[in-house]
């Protein structure tokens, strides 16, 4: 799917793509997440894809393919919870983000700062894409100094027995 901003709302793509093409660099990190919205969303194309690479010829045996496969699917809940299959599951298929600024534009510093953005935005919500994190941490020096990362990692382990 090739999307500008008139694709960023109320337009379901998921059952039948799961690339999208930006036509122009969104202007803020909101924006690119509407956009993305379209192509991931519960029970994509991608998701689909994965479930009928894994289980298609036990699938195409059953009365309802996809019924079945759903159930099939539910083989990942140890790993991903419920999250799986419907939102999550593991294969070669997978969502495809795909941007082209046009050389000596806006769009390329716009492009920059968007990911940065993208990547503090979506660390608000605790999911942060990893490839978009980890550029982050690069840019600003933090993945040569374990100390200071040590220092940023929120530690969510149980206390020790006896303190609360």
């Amino acid at each position: 799917m090739a999307s500008t901003s008139v694709g960023q709302e109320g337009i379901d793509f998921h059952w039948w793509c799961s690339a999208i093409t930006h036509w122009n660099t969104p202007a803020n990190p909101v924006d690119f997440e509407q956009r993305e919205g379209r192509v991931n969303r519960f029970s994509g194309h991608a998701i689909r894809r994965n479930l009928a690479h894994r289980h298609g010829s036990e699938m195409l045996r059953a009365d309802h393919p996809w019924r079945a496969a759903y159930e099939l699917g539910r083989d990942e809940q140890d790993r991903y919870g419920e999250f799986a299959p419907h939102w999550v599951y593991p294969g070669p298929a997978t969502i495809e983000r795909h941007l082209s600024p046009y050389p000596l534009s806006v769009d390329i510093a716009r492009l920059e700062r968007l990911k940065s953005d993208l990547a503090l935005y979506r660390l608000t919500f605790g999911q942060p894409r990893q490839e978009d994190m980890l550029e982050l941490l690069r840019r600003r020096g933090l993945d040569t100094d374990p100390d200071r990362l040590d220092e940023m990692r929120i530690d969510l382990s149980p206390p020790p027995i006896g303190r609360r």
